[in-house]
């Protein structure tokens, strides 16, 4: 399509359309998997409204949350094609959708990318997820509870050393000059190694060992989409490089 005004023609593409005229609700709690989508919201620059999901409540069990997401899980975006769940099909529907976020279907590092969304979503962040929620797959039973814990933070670190060792390569979608849904992905994950759950050892984890991916995290704190992040979540000013545990101005992190 072309738009003229001012005398001066302008070409707006099918995603701009959508930018311009879509908006989206995002069904959150602060700090949980939600603050990505959130990051790539604002990095889309796209309107969207939020709605707290009180976990306190456990809200996200509901009936009619539950109608949303059958899983009860924090986030939900519904869209004009209905209610999306899942982090990373949330992201990557969003970046198809608007052109940014992702490379191109036909793109050369567009396998490389998918990899690794997907890795950061089903292997990673699910080892965090079953450190966190021990209780959610092994049942009441503290040794059995302990036992998944100790295991998920003896992966953990092997995991993101494969992050790290890629965003080395000199090949890795990690770190480049735009940010992408896998860099908002990891810097998320770098920010709950650190805080969650108090109790166990992360003695190992260390800037210097990880630097490509610190650096990614720092320049993506640097961008408009965290300073939005943090003041609507509660978050200091480096979230994912020197986190601290947030103080929201609606719901509870925890």
């Amino acid at each position: 399509m072309v738009c003229v005004a001012n005398g001066r023609s302008k070409i707006i593409t099918l995603a701009t359309l959508i930018s311009m005229s879509q908006t989206y609700k995002l069904h959150y709690a602060p700090d949980n998997a939600s603050l990505v989508v959130r990051l790539a919201l604002e990095e889309l620059n796209v309107p969207y409204e939020t709605v707290l999901v009180n976990r306190a409540t456990k809200a996200h069990k509901a009936p009619q949350y539950l109608k949303l997401n059958p899983m009860g899980l924090i986030p939900v975006l519904e869209t004009p094609n209905g209610p999306m769940s899942e982090t990373a099909a949330i992201l990557l529907w969003l970046a198809d959708t608007h052109g940014v976020l992702a490379p191109k279907h036909d793109a050369q590092e567009r396998a490389h990318f998918l990899k690794w969304l997907f890795f950061v979503s089903n292997t990673l962040h699910t080892a965090l997820r079953t450190s966190f929620y021990p209780y959610c797959y092994v049942g009441i039973d503290r040794s059995a509870q302990a036992a998944l814990q100790a295991q998920s933070w003896q992966e953990i670190p092997r995991f993101l050393d494969m992050l790290e060792a890629d965003a080395n390569s000199g090949k890795s979608v990690i770190g480049m000059s735009d940010p992408n849904c896998v860099d908002l992905y990891v810097a998320a994950c770098l920010r709950w190694v650190v805080l969650y759950p108090m109790n166990a050892d992360k003695s190992w984890f260390k800037s210097e060992r990880f630097p490509n991916l610190i650096d990614m995290a720092r320049r993506l704190e640097g961008r408009p989409s965290v300073e939005a992040l943090c003041s609507a979540e509660g978050m200091t000013p480096h979230p994912f490089t020197e986190p601290d545990y947030p103080s929201p101005p609606e719901g509870s992190a925890t």
